[in-house]
């Protein structure tokens, strides 16, 4: 049996009995609260902080929700009204807030490896769980994409999946990777503009494309990606036409999937410039159901971590 979890700030490595653990945590979880409709008290009288230095709305509510569901407190920090604003180093607000006895830190932050460096430097036994760094990391949204995926595509070893956009910039894309990788997926493909995939030897487990309609042939589920345009200088910005024209997901393209291939995106989406409305609208889109399972993965990683 795989040890309880004490942090959450990547996939890669983490054992597939692991991964699965917490997903059938997630589905037992939602059938206790029967979808959100009850409250469970697992962690009443745990305390929960959300860490946010950047914008988030699905990630940020979602955790809220999941830690309120199972009874514990929530403490939302406003980074523009703390004392980080006028200065103070990360590690010191980390030590102030671990003397309030908080029991979990959820963090996003802009720069790659900052959860490891919070679990190296915290000195109380507050759990730190990753919201997504940098373009490194984003765990729980690769447990709510492939809990999303097992629900209709059960075998992951029959399953080919194709994430396609801007990979070099995307946490989601690695995260993904790591998880459909620990699942045993049969193939993970990448599809994107040459300037914006990872660098030669990265993710070496995927095949690389940058023709989008051989990328998605025969695929069973496709993961669409936005552009990071925050990540970005204006000089790498491409044209958003000629980009929806080449790597735009479309109903022509969806077509030449497997039947029934599933339509994901983390969100936001940008719409006519990496999927266009009818597909993800459509029959297809598993889109809002991801939206749903993240509160519910987020549920399990809270419950593994803090439940007596």
């Amino acid at each position: 049996m795989s040890l309880r979890l004490r942090h959450l700030t990547t996939l890669e490595h983490l054992p597939r009995e692991s991964i699965e653990r917490l997903l059938d945590r997630a589905v037992m979880l939602r059938d206790a609260c029967a979808h959100g409709t009850r409250k469970l008290d697992q962690l009443a009288g745990r305390t929960v902080l959300n860490l946010f230095f950047e914008p988030s709305t699905r990630t940020r509510t979602s955790f809220e929700l999941a830690a309120r569901r199972l009874g514990a407190d929530v403490i939302n920090f406003d980074i523009g009204l703390s004392s980080t604003s006028k200065g103070e180093e990360l590690f010191d607000t980390l030590h102030t807030l671990e003397a309030m006895h908080l029991d979990a830190i959820v963090v996003r932050h802009k720069q790659s490896g900052t959860p490891e460096e919070l679990v190296r430097h915290a000195m109380s036994g507050v759990s730190v769980i990753n919201a997504g760094d940098g373009n490194r990391a984003h765990p729980t949204q690769g447990l709510l994409d492939v809990l999303t995926i097992r629900q209709h595509r059960p075998d992951f070893s029959k399953l080919v999946v194709t994430i396609c956009g801007d990979v070099e910039h995307s946490r989601v894309a690695r995260s993904d990777v790591h998880a459909l990788t620990a699942l045993g997926a049969k193939e993970i493909r990448l599809c994107g503009p040459a300037s914006l995939m990872p660098a030669a030897g990265e993710l070496p487990q995927c095949q690389r494309f940058e023709d989008f309609d051989q990328a998605i042939a025969g695929a069973d589920a496709v993961i669409m990606l936005r552009l990071q345009k925050e990540r970005m200088s204006d000089t790498e910005l491409p044209d958003e036409t000629a980009y929806f024209r080449h790597f735009g997901l479309d109903k022509r393209r969806l077509a030449m999937a497997a039947k029934g291939c599933l339509v994901m995106h983390p969100g936001p989406l940008n719409r006519g410039i990496e999927i266009a409305s009818e597909v993800a609208d459509g029959a297809q889109s598993r889109i809002l159901e991801q939206v749903g399972n993240g509160v519910f993965v987020r549920m399990a990683v809270l419950s593994e971590m803090l439940a007596r």
